[in-house]
């Protein structure tokens, strides 16, 4: 289920499409909205993510033996992020997590939630823990990193190095924004153009029913390479130990002339090749950066060359490596 957030009634939003549906695109000024997160300043609802809570005695060791991330002794409010793997080795879901020191609040892509509770239910057995949908009663919110704003007494905050998400009762959400010490609000669409810039990989976007965490970046960070067993492990460790994931991702800087910019799917190929040319990859996210132009990720194979020019669709592309080769 998708929740519309009651933020989409403030003056100038835009909803936004596709798998941020629910929220803000953008507020009437995407570059200005840029230049503020970048700053600083302003916060971006994220109230359609999906929000699931474990407790219970067993609840880091049992999620231990579930994920890709040591979490068995996890530190009370230190951040983390973690996938469920396939049996192959392909990503299936992506979590971002903290515990409170009583409660595991995760929060994952908009809409799935119900099939990840229903893979973390069917692995309960005899473990003490107990999961709940959380979504319909809190929403996410992102302070940028550098706001000095104080969090809301009493929400729990998950700190990243991207800044803070909050965990905020989803009736609070209306009066927050209108509270006027977090600043203006920013919609997505700002908060996915530093994503990109930033080269962070997205599930679900920069993601296949195939990818396979090296391929995108998530060595590292969201796969513990020493941690125990753990469904999708066997690929994981052969990949790491030969070196050679079958695809990488790929920043792109793309022709700043044209007046559209390719989306997510859209054909990669060699610029040599012309566009029907044989398909080498698809570009995963994009966006019209307040600095950079437009730029995108793409997920394109291995072999390409390092310093091949590109085409994202029918637009000429500069890239550089995310994952090496």
């Amino acid at each position: 289920m998708r929740y519309a957030s009651p933020l989409l009634s403030l003056p100038g939003a835009v909803p936004s499409e596709g798998p941020d549906e629910g929220v803000a695109a953008h507020y009437g000024d995407l570059f200005r909205e840029q230049r503020a997160l970048a700053e600083g300043s302003g916060f971006v609802d994220l109230s359609h993510r999906g929000v699931l809570t474990v407790t219970g005695p067993d609840r880091l060791s049992w999620l231990h033996l579930l994920i890709t991330q040591h979490v068995s002794e996890l530190p009370p409010h230190e951040a983390t992020e973690a996938l469920v793997l396939s049996a192959n080795g392909h990503i299936e879901h992506g979590l971002s997590l903290v515990d409170d020191g009583e409660t595991v609040w995760i929060h994952t892509e908009p809409g799935d939630q119900t099939a990840l509770m229903e893979y973390l239910e069917s692995m309960k057995f005899f473990y003490r823990v107990e999961l709940a949908d959380r979504t319909a009663d809190f929403a996410v919110v992102q302070l940028p990193a550098g706001s000095i704003a104080e969090a809301p007494e009493g929400v729990l905050v998950r700190q990243t190095p991207y800044g803070r998400e909050l965990f905020l009762p989803r009736e609070r959400l209306r009066e927050f924004a209108e509270d006027g010490r977090y600043g203006p609000p920013v919609g997505v669409l700002a908060h996915e153009a530093l994503r990109i810039e930033a080269h962070r990989p997205r599930v679900g976007l920069e993601s296949d029913h195939r990818t396979i965490p090296h391929e995108i970046g998530l060595i590292g960070t969201a796969v513990h390479l020493q941690k125990g067993c753990y469904r999708g492990q066997e690929t994981v460790a052969r990949v790491h130990n030969l070196g050679k994931p079958p695809r990488r991702l790929v920043f792109l800087h793309l022709d700043g002339s044209e007046v559209t910019i390719p989306g997510h799917g859209d054909p990669v190929r060699l610029a040599s090749d012309g566009p029907e040319g044989r398909q080498l990859g698809f570009v995963t996210s994009s966006a019209r950066h307040h600095e950079l132009g437009p730029i995108a990720l793409a997920l394109v194979k291995r072999n390409v060359p390092l310093d091949a020019a590109l085409l994202a669709g029918t637009t000429a592309a500069a890239q550089e490596p995310v994952v090496q080769p």
